[in-house]
């Protein structure tokens, strides 16, 4: 009824990449065109200050500022 699995049809996922600090990241750290902090900060500031600016745009829009 149940089908085993051989240890030979799973040789080939039996292996791993490379070993080492950042390596199981799936992004470049290290030798960027951008640093690392700039694209992390950018994304955390935009996406705190975006309901505040809408709220600030809708108020403004409403004359209620």
């Amino acid at each position: 009824m149940f089908s085993s699995r051989n240890f030979s049809s799973t040789v080939s996922r039996m292996g791993h990449g490379p070993d080492g600090p950042y390596s199981n990241l799936p992004f470049k750290v290290h030798n960027r065109k951008i640093p690392f902090v700039v694209i992390h900060w950018t994304f955390f500031i935009v996406g705190f200050s975006t309901p505040f600016a809408i709220t600030y745009y809708n108020l403004k829009k409403a004359g209620n500022l």
